[in-house]
């Protein structure tokens, strides 16, 4: 696909479900560069996002885009309600934000690695890179179940691809130098 001069690179085959993990998440921009990307080769993945973003009429592109909305003011089950969504659906991926904010923090959320565990299925790694305008779903990961050692080889993976980022200053994986 080129859009722009971007381009949507998939190196996966085809899945069922999975978590798709997209780091870095630098701007708001990530959200819009990554619909446009995924539904141009047909693909659709919900996504979970902050709930103060679900509000009218916003919400209702939301909802339809597969938007879940996540509170930050009180504790929910939002994990549990996504691996009961992977166990009710044939098919079904959705996207995280593991930094879980556009500001840098190098203390990912672990949510995603317990959702893909305990619902069986895989994460795909992704990311932006506003340099050479790409955006790709790169490779699979299949979680051990050992969240340290799992975050761990993660975060190596995304450790250069922050250089990429719409703001790299905002990037951060805890594994820098």
């Amino acid at each position: 696909m080129k859009n722009h001069g971007w381009k949507f690179v998939v190196n996966i085959p085809p899945l069922k479900k999975c978590v798709i993990c997209v780091a870095p998440h630098t701007s708001n921009w990530d959200f819009i560069m990554g619909e446009l990307a995924i539904h141009s080769v047909g693909m659709k993945a919900g996504f979970l996002m902050k709930d103060t973003w679900f509000f009218f009429p916003l919400k209702y592109l939301l909802f339809a885009l597969g938007g879940v909305p996540v509170s930050r003011e009180r504790r929910t089950n939002v994990t549990g309600g996504v691996i009961d969504s992977f166990n009710r659906h044939e098919t079904l991926a959705v996207a995280v934000t593991p930094e879980g904010t556009r500001s840098r923090n190098p203390h990912w959320h672990k949510g995603f690695l317990y959702m893909a565990k305990e619902a069986d299925v895989p994460i795909v790694l992704g990311y932006f890179d506003y340099k050479e305008k790409i955006a790709c779903l790169d490779c699979i990961f299949e979680p051990t179940g050992d969240v340290d050692a799992d975050m761990l080889a993660i975060k190596q993976y995304y450790i250069n691809k922050g250089k990429g980022a719409r703001y790299p200053e905002k990037f951060a994986t805890g594994l820098e130098e």
